[in-house]
């Protein structure tokens, strides 16, 4: 199976969205309507690779100090449709 691998931006999130979010019983961040901006996109055939890319990747500044995260996900996964199919 192949994976991506993705580094992205976190958005800041208004202590008023938190608590709207939070009231609402709602996701504060959608990322199929409002996705994160990408920094550095990866590919990796296999899982064991991808945990390795993603481990490499999350030794950036920017990740360790929380201001960037690390995703991986699943590209080839026939069980899984729909909007949700990206992982996030």
């Amino acid at each position: 199976m192949r994976f991506l691998i993705v580094r992205t931006s976190i958005r800041a999130a208004a202590d008023a969205d938190i608590t709207a979010a939070w009231a609402g019983g709602r996701r504060l961040r959608d990322e199929t309507t409002r996705p994160e901006p990408r920094r550095q996109v990866v590919h990796a055939e296999d899982r064991d690779a991808a945990l390795v890319l993603a481990r490499a990747l999350a030794t950036v500044g920017a990740v360790r100090a929380g201001k960037q995260r690390i995703k991986v996900l699943p590209l080839d996964d026939p069980g899984r449709v729909g909007p949700d199919a990206l992982g996030t």
